[in-house]
């Protein structure tokens, strides 16, 4: 098959690519990186009596046990069923079994929760997969599997994590760097690329084994035809592939490997103790290889896994490369030079990404771009789950056990979730989360935006939204409730592709997510304002433990609690759901009415959080100068909880300017709003500024007055309290030396500052927003501060850091809190990066290029914590990274 599309004599072939692919069905967009690091422990696989995901499918049943809802492995290749996977499968000789998938801990075996236990980094990716690359280290001894266990069962929650670097068996360069790259020689041609280089000091053998199977959807009951992998008598070392809906391929490797060939099923007699139902089961494969157990892979050399083996032997430094085809049987070309290709390929990537590196800072800078936007694109999988299925079981197989039907999520029957989507992490959260998933689009929306457009569109589907307009939030618990961003994430979108394009703007994407978020507002609205006062709970909403208590959890009976997080989220989400409408009404003047019923919803919420039923109380504490959550005890007393946190800075984001030309191309809108204020002068007097004409004439919607800003942004950058070397903290440092205490209905409550891990098992223990930087909230922070200088202007000033006597305006202080969280991921003067804190080996020349893209950062000092790729939301970095992108935020403002 020829190269695609001359799309090598184009400036930009990976772009000429994407525009051919706009649609995600285009044939460049087939194959891609969409295979998880982790299904085992997944809610999906559980059908256990008790719903405990991570014991009912463990590690150790991985690779003998079938999975039902999809695949994962180590450099993960497939299409976009996830019919046909590629991966990596290693062993250096003294493992107990094949390196088939990453290690790591479950939430219970964890001092902190979960914790992937491996090294590994996404180095290159373009966005249709046409070129990846990314290194898997691997020891030369065995894996430290027990020690990990053990040493992390024995530590507390007070105490670090016991990594695998402090096992030692990287000390001394003992390791085997493997390198893998894909290339796309056309659409359906892929090259895998395998270079191994032995860092030791002393020579080292290594089995490579590259692996092709296909994920089992026979075995359920369904009448779906069993594809097939036999090897092909007429090429040494090539498997045949047949699949009736992908196609027929071949696998050939430049090296006559061994091959080995077994089933994708389930080894009954090691996992159930049950009698066997094939002879090659899924783990066959490990037997022959780590056990010799040379009767265990089918010697009649066909299956539905196969294993090409490559036994390397490899002196100090030395290194080995293996190239393998995957390509179909009829293909005419395959004697195109491989690495040519994959050179090329590698070249375009370069071109892809040269505008957005040379909008960088520094070299440096456009590094850690490139290696936060080959996460994001790595990060993406093929995500099945059928609730309805899943509750029922299959047919023709044993019924779940008593309660499944009924248990988690069975309120959720409409989910029918079989899509491309980015995870926020695929070893430790290979489950989208809702609200993580609308920044994730906005991060891709740079770099394909179509695909960026389809992440937000899939999320307002029938298909993911409740039928009642509730967003799912996460697998674990579709019902829980995260913050309502999808409108922003949306705007952005849009906004993004539009400053690239020109033009209008993509306006048909913008009204389809409009009229469906109307029914997520209306859920909102009915479901989570209790009393009918315009003030919302909502519980989680994403923050985890930033609370005394489970926000989620039932309270006392006859104790309430009101939200300011919420409460600003829901002002927050009128508002661009106000501006999204004021934009598509300046195409179709009807949407002028809906753009004034949420800036009356806007109204109401400001009214509310000032005094909540025209009680007198609001969620603002004139005291202390912050806005709290605030407990309503029995006899009707408001009991303000005094934590100094994001919550209290939530309110700063509800924020929208707008221009005067836009009010006098909208007279209908123009004129609601103006008699509003008039006939209601009381809420006029709620609303900052917008009866008074600011810098060009243009208003400001906003739950905040001046003073009240600069009440909170003298919380935010004060660096003894809320601001840190690296961004925002979660909570303010203040509670080290004086903790939060609550006595609620007995029970005695305690929130102090934890800078980094946390100290409770509290949502699991792996997460912690008791202190950490996070970069979702910094990032709406920036935003809203751009919002406001665009409406006060230079004159406006607030001292930061507090205490500096340095007086700076708003844009100012958003740049410079910009490359704080900028310098987490940058060398120092002395070619340090924050992000590894004080462990001097990750500094080393061996480590320091590597880059994790952890899920938040030290409080005090910037060490990165928790899942070590969420380049999902910290992802987000590489816009931050393009000074522009506080200009094109700007600029966005003036449309």
């Amino acid at each position: 098959m020829p190269d695609s599309a001359d799309a090598t004599n184009l400036p930009d072939p990976e772009r000429q690519r994407l525009a051919e692919a706009d649609d995600l069905d285009g044939a460049w967009r087939k194959w891609g990186p969409w295979l998880s690091e982790r299904q085992w422990g997944t809610v999906r696989e559980d059908y256990s009596p008790d719903g405990d995901a991570w014991d009912s499918f463990p590690h150790d049943a991985a690779r003998s046990r079938a999975y039902r809802w999809g695949e994962d492995g180590i450099a993960g290749f497939c299409d976009r069923t996830q019919q046909v996977c590629l991966g990596l499968a290693l062993w250096n000789g003294h493992d107990p079994i094949l390196k088939e998938r990453l290690f790591g801990l479950t939430n219970s075996q964890g001092n902190h929760g979960e914790d992937v236990k491996e090294q590994y980094f996404f180095l290159d990716a373009a966005p249709t997969g046409s070129y990846l690359r990314m290194l898997y280290r691997y020891p030369h001894a065995a894996f430290p599997y027990e020690d990990l266990v053990k040493t992390n069962a024995a530590r507390s929650a007070e105490e670090r994590e016991y990594e695998i670097l402090d096992t030692g068996v990287f000390d001394e360069q003992r390791y085997f760097d493997v390198f893998v790259e894909y290339a796309k020689s056309s659409e359906e041609q892929i090259l895998m690329r395998i270079e191994v280089i032995n860092r030791g000091a002393e020579a080292a053998k290594i089995h490579v084994i590259p692996q092709i199977w296909f994920r089992n959807t026979w075995s359920w009951g369904e009448d779906n035809e069993k594809p097939s992998l036999q090897l092909d008598e007429n090429h040494a070392g090539a498997v045949l592939v047949e699949h009736p809906e992908v196609g027929r391929f071949r696998l050939e490797s430049d090296a006559s490997p061994a091959t080995h060939f077994c089933e994708n099923e389930t080894n009954f007699p090691r996992v159930f103790n049950a009698e066997s139902k094939t002879l090659h089961p899924k783990d066959a494969i490990n037997d022959a290889i780590v056990d010799g157990a040379k009767d265990a892979t089918n010697p009649k050399n066909h299956g539905t896994k196969a294993g090409l083996e490559h036994i390397l032997e490899l002196g100090p430094g030395e290194s080995s490369v293996l190239r393998l085809r995957l390509d179909p049987q009829d293909a005419d070309d395959r004697n195109e030079a491989f690495d040519d290709t994959v050179a090329r390929r590698r070249e375009e990537c370069d071109r892809f990404f040269e505008p957005h590196e040379k909008k960088c800072e520094s070299s440096d800078a456009a590094a850690v771009l490139r290696q936060a936007y080959a996460g994001m694109i790595w990060g993406c999988q093929f995500y099945n789950y059928d609730v309805s299925l899943w509750l029922d079981g299959d047919p023709g197989q044993p019924p779940p056990p008593r309660g499944h039907k009924a248990g988690r999520n069975h309120e959720w029957r409409n989910i029918a979730n079989h899509d491309i989507l980015s995870m926020p992490d695929a070893w430790e959260y290979p489950w989208y989360a809702t609200w993580d998933s609308a920044f994730q689009a906005v991060t891709f929306a740079s770099i394909d935006p179509a695909f960026a457009k389809n992440q937000i569109l899939l999320f307002v589907d029938d298909r993911y939204m409740h039928p009642n307009g509730e967003l799912p939030a996460y697998e674990w618990a579709f019902g829980d409730v995260n913050p309502p961003v999808h409108a922003w994430a949306a705007w952005r979108v849009f906004q993004i592709e539009r400053h690239a394009t020109g033009g209008d703007g993509d306006l048909e994407f913008l009204k389809r997510v409009f009229h469906r978020l109307l029914l997520n507002f209306a859920w909102w609205v009915n479901r989570k304002d209790a009393d009918g006062h315009n003030i919302f709970d909502g519980g989680f909403l994403g923050l985890d433990n930033i609370g005394a208590f489970d926000r989620s959890a039932p309270l006392p009976d006859g104790w309430q609690l009101q939200q300011a997080d919420a409460t600003s989220w829901v002002a927050a989400f009128a508002l661009k759901m106000m501006r999204i409408a004021l934009e598509l009404s300046l195409h179709d003047p009807v949407y002028q009415d809906l753009a004034a019923k949420f800036f009356l919803h806007f109204l109401e919420i400001a009214a509310a959080m000032t005094s909540v039923a025209n009680s007198g109380v609001g969620l603002w504490d004139e005291q202390s100068e912050f806005y709290f959550d605030t407990l309503v005890d029995p006899k009707g007393e408001v009991h303000p909880l005094r934590i100094f946190s994001l919550v209290g800075l939530i309110p700063l984001l509800a924020v929208e300017t707008i221009e005067p030309e836009m009010l006098d191309r909208l007279p209908e809108f123009k004129e609601t709003v103006e008699r509003t204020l008039s006939e209601q002068p009381e809420m006029a007097k709620l609303v900052s500024r917008w009866s008074e004409p600011g810098r060009g004439e243009r208003r400001l919607l906003s739950l905040l007055r001046g003073h009240r800003m600069k009440c909170l942004f003298k919380v935010a950058f004060d660096e003894g309290r809320m601001f840190s070397p690296n961004g925002i903290r979660s909570v303010s440092r203040e509670h080290l030396e004086n903790p939060f205490q609550l006595d609620l209905a007995g029970r005695k409550l305690q929130v102090d500052y934890e800078p980094a891990e946390s100290h409770t098992g509290l949502f699991g223990g792996n997460s912690n927003w008791r202190g950490p930087v996070w970069f979702p909230l910094n990032v709406l922070l920036i935003e809203s501060m751009l919002k406001f200088h665009h409406y006060y202007g230079e004159d406006f000033r607030i001292e930061v850091p507090v205490g500096s006597g340095e007086h700076i305006n708003i844009l100012q202080a958003a740049n410079l809190l910009r490359h704080r969280l900028n310098d987490l991921f940058l060398p120092d003067a002395d070619g340090k990066r924050p992000i590894f804190g004080d462990d001097d080996r990750l500094n080393s020349p061996e480590w320091n290029d590597l880059l994790p893209f952890n899920e938040f950062f030290c409080g005090d000092t910037g060490r990165g914590c928790g899942a070590m790729h969420q380049t999902g939301w910290t992802g987000l970095v590489a816009k931050l990274l393009d000074p522009e992108s506080i200009l094109e935020a700007k600029a966005d403002l003036l449309e």
